[in-house]
């Protein structure tokens, strides 16, 4: 009788777990201190140094954006085609996404001189150009580097620490990006981002790699129906997109809540947004003691409950409520914390239950991806919308106006985190019981 070896994700655990924790998680830091240039500073620095016209500056944002949503399905079953012929080619694939990534965002901030002097209409098809290469690239390592944490395999507990270690360097990778252009400016911000990204990388090609001894590990295998043809992807994916939406609303909506409704100093903006990430970056740890007692699944939902108790809280605000507010962004980063950790474990475990692993990671964190980009436009399409229909603009004062900003702020998010809720404990955890207690999961 052959004993079975441990899954690569045990090493996660025990001793000298830190580092294999590091080496593989410390990519994650550079891939989300990128995502702050490029989705928040970009757009503030072509208007105010190129004077490039909102409008037009919006619309060609959105195309590279859906350009970049669009292809995420795509390059997961790329990934998972280079994962077939070997790791190396994998990592080889990566490495020179990376490069594109790197030049792309240095030459999104800095364009030639001969491209500014050209006019608006050639500077915004540079950057849209440039801005799609550079999102597909970025796409590709994180697509990549989410696919192979999957594929360690492993237990709840072992698959949940291997995701906190790269949520949560992405969450230092956040802090960082938000402190570094304002006080050492986009050229260092750019140069940082580079060996923080070169770093990563190579930390990654040396790390924990998954089991090469699995049987389906072929050339073929990155060949099959996509993951939207599996119900229990279909249902896990239903859950993710209603909490993350949640989520992506308050996020959406946070600085016009601060400004109109509490009336807060700009000066303590930066407070509000570092104590969210950076409890959510401690709470990491916490939450995943406790999957080791609730599972995934009811960890997750303990979280959305957090939230909607934080949020149901912040609903009581009002002016000059300024640390109050603080204890809100605390409470709703310690929330966070179960968004970041848990779902991408959760969809690890199933590929497992698929008997996809080691075949179709890529393919379906292609369409995880896809997924959370579309929260963010859900989150937007929601509450901006309702927020013109009912009245409110930036800097109204009147108690209609402000009380229909809370309304979307506070409790929109809460209505969508009970349905997340409810669709995980109706979806997923139900299932898993009914699962558990047949007849031949026991034999």
């Amino acid at each position: 009788m052959s004993t079975a070896l441990p899954e690569p994700a045990a090493r996660f655990t025990g001793p000298g777990a830190w580092r294999v924790g590091l080496r593989y998680g410390l990519l994650g830091l550079p891939l989300a201190f990128v995502a702050l240039p490029l989705y928040v500073i970009l757009p503030n620095h072509y208007a105010r140094e190129f004077g490039a016209p909102l409008a037009l500056l919006g619309a060609v944002l959105l195309a590279a954006r859906l350009v970049d949503a669009v292809l995420d399905p795509w390059i997961g079953r790329w990934c998972d085609r280079l994962w077939s012929r070997s790791g190396r080619s994998l990592l080889l694939a990566t490495a020179g996404a990376a490069v594109v990534l790197a030049l792309g965002l240095w030459g999104l901030l800095f364009p030639p001189p001969v491209v500014r002097a050209a006019g608006t209409t050639t500077l915004l098809t540079w950057a849209g150009l440039l801005m799609a290469m550079t999102y597909t690239a970025f796409s590709v390592v994180a697509v990549a580097h989410q696919a192979w944490g999957a594929r360690l395999g492993g237990n709840e507990t072992e698959r949940s620490r291997v995701v906190a270690w790269r949520e949560g360097l992405a969450l230092l990778g956040v802090l960082i990006a938000a402190v570094l252009p304002g006080t050492l400016g986009l050229g260092i911000t750019v140069a940082t981002f580079a060996v923080l990204l070169a770093l990563g990388w190579w930390a990654w090609s040396g790390s924990m790699a998954p089991s090469s001894s699995n049987p389906t590990h072929a050339p073929s295998s990155a060949a099959g129906p996509s993951p939207l043809h599996q119900p229990a992807f279909l249902r896990l994916l239903t859950v993710f997109v209603l909490n993350g939406t949640a989520s992506a609303v308050p996020a959406t909506l946070v600085l016009f809540f601060v400004q109109d409704r509490l009336q807060a100093p700009t000066s303590v903006e930066p407070a509000f947004l570092a104590i969210y990430f950076l409890c959510a970056a401690l709470s990491i740890p916490l939450w995943v003691r406790l999957v080791g007692l609730l599972g995934l699944a009811r960890t997750w939902l303990a979280g959305m409950a957090l939230a909607v108790a934080v949020f149901v809280w912040a609903a009581t605000l009002g002016t000059g409520d300024v640390w109050p507010f603080l204890i809100v962004c605390a409470l709703s980063g310690v929330a966070l914390g179960t968004d970041l950790a848990l779902p991408s474990a959760l969809l690890a475990g199933l590929i497992g239950q698929l008997g996809e692993r080691g075949q179709r990671e890529g393919a379906y964190f292609g369409w995880w991806s896809f997924a959370a980009k579309l929260n963010l436009a859900l989150a937007a399409g929601l509450a901006l919308p309702l927020l013109a229909w009912f009245g409110y603009v930036p800097g109204a004062r009147d108690e209609a106006a402000l009380q229909t900003l809370t309304i979307a702020y506070c409790l929109l998010p809460c209505l969508l985190k009970l349905l997340a809720g409810g669709a995980l404990y109706a979806l997923v955890i139900r299932p898993q019981q009914r699962l558990a207690l047949s007849p031949t999961s026991t034999s």
